[in-house]
């Protein structure tokens, strides 16, 4: 072997240690990283409906399942600022989140607000929407995008809705976003069997979800 092959094989003896050296004083801090990695718990269909209330200190509510307030704005609107039915002042805005469940649908009613519903968890909700003119949508909010199902779901203002959970589902979480923010003055229940009459086409539906309400003791009706 000449002496320039030896240089070559030398060197590479070298380079092959050092490497071996670092890869041994490497694996224990990988090891020590990954041990004070969070550990992360994927969502199942083990949580039950009580246990997201408890977890989110959901209260029941006149017309949307579970609900707890989590924003309204301490920014106002001043008297004058905007106009009817708003024209008495309002917050900026409002957020909830809300659960669905077989015996907590959402009731029919509407409030003045343009609301957007979100998806987060669990079963698709089934909502229609009554307009004035005496049509109707039906629209799904749920995770399933392939099959036209929305994540966010815009609802205008003064628009009767009512909603259950889509087939044999067990729960749905979400929430609405509202603007300007709600009070009270700002929701109306609906009137069963007139809107059953108006809306012929989902009357059936409509009297189905009002008669799968469980009455339950309401802690608070909170802004809806």
């Amino acid at each position: 072997m000449s002496n320039g092959d030896s240089t070559i094989v030398g060197r590479r003896r070298v380079l092959k240690g050092a490497v071996l050296v670092g890869a041994a004083a490497l694996t224990p801090s990988l090891a020590a990283n990954a041990q004070n990695e969070p550990k992360v718990t994927p969502m199942n269909g083990d949580m039950t409906a009580d246990e997201i209330r408890s977890l989110l200190k959901l209260e029941p509510n006149a017309t949307c399942g579970f609900v707890r307030v989590t924003f309204l704005s301490k920014e106002k609107i001043a008297p004058g600022g905007l106009p009817a039915p708003f024209a008495d002042g309002r917050p900026l805005g409002s957020a909830l989140y809300f659960l669905v469940t077989p015996d907590a649908p959402v009731r029919l009613h509407r409030i003045r607000n343009d609301q957007l519903y979100h998806y987060y968890l669990g079963d698709p909700l089934e909502l229609f929407l009554l307009h004035a003119d005496g049509t109707h949508e039906r629209v799904v909010v749920g995770p399933d995008l392939r099959t036209d199902q929305r994540v966010q779901l815009l609802i205008p203002g003064n628009t009767f809705h009512t909603a259950r959970l889509l087939g044999p589902g067990r729960w749905f979480l979400g929430a609405s976003t509202e603007w300007p923010g709600v009070v009270p003055a700002d929701v109306e229940i609906g009137k069963l069997d007139e809107f059953a009459g108006k809306y012929p086409a989902v009357a059936a539906e409509l009297r189905a979800i009002a008669a799968s309400v469980k009455p339950v003791i309401q802690t608070g009706v909170g802004p809806r």
